[in-house]
């Protein structure tokens, strides 16, 4: 399993959008594998669908992990369907189907036409995947857990949880899960071995204070927090503290300022990039060097 993981959490304010690929490089040249990116958020500045079109290249997302069916994870969908990305495998909650989500989006006002596409794919989506993520990702594989409905029926406590891992890394995608929904999951025995053996945490909720939940850090002991974000407007974003309390005092170097750090977030440093080796280590860059 040599070469590299890469994650880029993008900076698309109130919203979520990351990218991971296997990485390997032989004589200067740098390859990249299958593609997969968990949630579609874009912002004014950032679209995913152009960036896969227009700057790798590609017509083909290999996998997209959509965690939370809100707008703000998925406002490119369609962007994808514009510059005729074909999406090959889609990971959500599988516990309601399409007509059941259209049903709980209904309750927010008509459908937007990215939840109107996300709906339809819950229904078109549905046979096992022919190449399984685990085998096709070069060595990153991916665990994922859920709460089902009807025992929650709004789209944050349905959030699917993705831990993506490369060696012995493992870095954490809630979604949109709030306190309720963490402390459900927290009775399986196997989601909280997967919180202990988890190095990076993208806090759930974009930072609010309902997605921090104090009962999960008596598992989880990150190494640093990414909040992705805009710029604070409301007291529910100012968790920095709360989330620098429970990493560890050392924190972690950011290789574009030498700065230790335990909280970084997409609107103080643009985009968040983590670089894994078969071995676990790992390092950052971020596009802002302020």
């Amino acid at each position: 399993m040599p070469g590299q993981m890469r994650i880029r959490v993008w900076d698309v304010e109130h919203g979520c959008c990351a990218m991971v690929q296997k990485v390997d490089h032989l004589d200067g040249v740098e390859y990249r594998g299958r593609l997969a990116m968990i949630d579609s958020g874009s912002s004014r500045d950032f679209s995913p669908s152009k960036h896969i079109r227009n700057v790798l290249g590609r017509t083909v997302l290999d996998y997209l992990f959509i965690t939370n069916a809100d707008q703000d994870h998925m406002s490119d969908l369609k962007g994808l369907v514009a510059e005729g990305v074909r999406v090959n495998t889609l990971f959500r909650n599988p516990s309601y189907t399409g007509e059941e989500l259209r049903a709980i989006k209904r309750l927010g006002g008509p459908l937007s036409a990215d939840a109107t596409l996300y709906a339809g794919a819950c229904e078109d989506f549905r046979d096992p995947p022919s190449e399984p993520f685990d085998d096709y990702m070069g060595g990153i594989t991916a665990r994922v857990f859920w709460n089902n409905y009807p025992a929650f029926t709004d789209t944050n406590n349905l959030s699917l949880v993705v831990f993506v891992k490369f060696g012995s890394f493992t870095m954490l995608f809630p979604g949109d899960l709030e306190k309720t929904g963490w402390r459900a999951l927290l009775h399986n025995a196997a989601f909280r071995t997967e919180l202990a053996a988890t190095d990076v945490l993208m806090a759930s909720h974009h930072g609010r204070e309902n997605g921090f939940c104090e009962d999960v850090f008596e598992f989880l002991k990150p190494r640093c927090v990414v909040i992705s974000d805009k710029p604070i407007a409301h007291a529910t974003q100012q968790t920095v503290p709360d989330y620098r309390r429970v990493v560890p005092e050392a924190g972690v170097t950011v290789a574009t300022t030498m700065r230790r750090r335990h909280v970084l977030t997409t609107r103080r440093d643009g985009w968040i990039e983590f670089n894994v080796d078969d071995e676990g280590s790992f390092w950052i860059t971020t596009e802002c060097h302020g």
